[in-house]
């Protein structure tokens, strides 16, 4: 792995080396930076082809708000590996509580949600982050989340 450091961006292979997510659920395309134990961004492009669009609303397409909140724990995950490198390939990181989560406005087929989250304090190989999702740099959603290996 590339010293961070040097590194503006992961793409998806890295990304899928990292998390254990798949299509249809694996909800971010690229993380644009990332400091560890700091901060990361990442992106998700939301197209008419999610699955979660033939029933999420037929006739009025919304992307549900708990993946939205999922993107952004990926995009946290990601952090949370290059953080504790040490766990890769070894230990799970489980999405382990959720606060203060918000829902500003529907995100729709296609939007670019622009996902940032902070790192607020871990502790042992517990982190809790903060959250936003943007799209055209307006908050669409926002909430703090904590993961756990």
């Amino acid at each position: 792995m590339e010293d961070i450091a040097e590194k503006k961006q992961i793409d998806v292979l890295e990304i899928m080396r990292l998390l254990p997510h798949r299509y249809p659920l694996l909800l971010v395309d690229r993380i644009t930076s990332l400091i560890p134990k700091k901060s990361v961004s990442g992106i998700k492009n939301v197209t008419i082809n999610e699955q979660f669009f033939q029933g999420h609303f037929p006739g009025q397409p919304v992307m549900p708000g708990v993946l939205i909140l999922e993107g952004m724990a990926q995009v946290g995950g990601c952090m949370a590996y290059y953080s504790f490198p040490e766990m890769i390939d070894v230990k799970l990181l489980y999405f382990a509580g959720i606060d203060k989560a918000r829902f500003r406005r529907p995100v729709v087929p296609g939007d670019q949600i622009v996902f940032q989250l902070e790192l607020m304090r871990h502790k042992r190989m517990v982190m809790v982050m903060k959250g936003k999702a943007l799209v055209d740099d307006q908050l669409v959603a926002e909430a703090e989340l904590m993961a756990s290996f």
